[in-house]
């Protein structure tokens, strides 16, 4: 295979890789928005301070998998929005509440830094629902069915499952005390749900989806692919032992659930990725069928050589700076 027949699949990858990268990193923002606590203001400002040199900038990442599926894949981009027109626009209003609730509550310091508070929160559901929706949507290759319909809202709910999973193990790693605790609590139930909805995804999918089934199930690949759901449910085992024990002394491994959430969506990707490889929509458009031209990818390809190091350049070099417990958050 030459270069230029390579390209829709690297981009193909790419995409993947950008997707996978926003779901653990902005995915632990959206989380902890879910998670707002509702009690403490304190407690609420510590939460919103454990994300805030991060949370707008992980965003980047969902621009760049959008941006990927345009100019590589412009006609799955228009299926996309003709199908996901509704939950896109759900999803847009969202990340815009999101946006405009965290920057009112630090001028709102009197009664209203409640409601904005709220706010957010609403605004974070709403952009994790619509994000499950849209995978269910997807998953199903945009079947106009009941099954397909049911199946996009169970997709939703276990999706903003997992993102307060995962913001509640970075509160975990980023906070400490009573706050840290909750978090761990929180976390802890959003994990169970997490666990039961990838394993009723992983008994619908190959129901919706016989070719799926197929991969999954005929030997030896069922041999081979074992070790993905077996290493998805040990993660999830260990950071609810992890969370069960919190706190621990000295906060020893307080990195553990946070690393092995995101290993859990590493994994997950990777099953999915299996299950519908090489369609950049499943069971309807091939990568190679929806690719813009080779001359085109070419040149979008050297341009996201420069651009993605230096994202993540950017990305690691703002997680350390910012690296360790987070500090009191203080209006004046």
């Amino acid at each position: 295979m030459s270069f230029e027949q390579a390209l829709p699949y690297i981009f193909l990858l790419l995409m993947a890789l950008s997707i996978l990268i926003y779901a653990i990193l902005d995915g632990f923002d959206l989380g902890v928005g879910i998670l707002l606590h509702r009690s403490s203001r304190t407690h609420r400002n510590q939460m919103i301070a454990s994300i805030g040199p991060f949370w707008d900038a992980n965003e980047t990442w969902l621009v760049l998998a959008v941006g990927i599926l345009l100019i590589a894949f412009p006609t799955a981009h228009s299926i996309f929005l003709r199908e996901l027109y509704i939950p896109v626009l759900f999803l847009i209003l969202g990340l815009i509440i999101r946006g405009v609730a965290f920057d009112f509550r630090a001028k709102a310091v009197t009664k209203y830094q409640n409601l904005w508070d709220q706010v957010f929160r609403l605004g974070s559901i709403l952009a994790t629902a619509s994000q499950g929706f849209m995978m269910g949507a997807y998953v199903t290759g945009f079947e106009d069915s009941v099954q397909a319909f049911l199946f996009s809202c169970l997709s939703a709910v276990c999706i903003t499952a997992a993102y307060a999973y995962i913001g509640g193990a970075w509160l975990v790693l980023k906070t400490e005390g009573e706050l840290q605790q909750y978090a761990a609590r929180k976390a802890r139930t959003a994990g169970w749900f997490t666990g039961l909805g990838v394993l009723s995804i992983c008994v619908a999918n190959p129901l919706i989806n016989p070719q799926v089934a197929e991969r999954w199930f005929s030997l030896p690949a069922a041999i081979l692919l074992l070790p993905i759901p077996l290493t998805t449910f040990s993660l999830m085992l260990v950071v609810d032992y992890y969370l069960k024990k919190v706190p621990w002394n000295n906060d020893l491994g307080c990195w553990i659930p946070f690393t092995a959430v995101a290993g859990v969506f590493f994994m997950c990707l990777v099953g999915l990725a299996y299950s519908y490889y090489p369609y950049v929509i499943p069971n309807k458009l091939l990568a190679v069928d929806a690719a813009s031209s080779s001359k085109s990818l070419s040149f979008v390809f050297y341009g996201v050589a420069i651009v993605l190091p230096i994202i993540l350049i950017y990305t690691l070099f703002s997680y350390r700076i910012f690296k360790g417990k987070t500090t009191a958050l203080e209006y004046s």
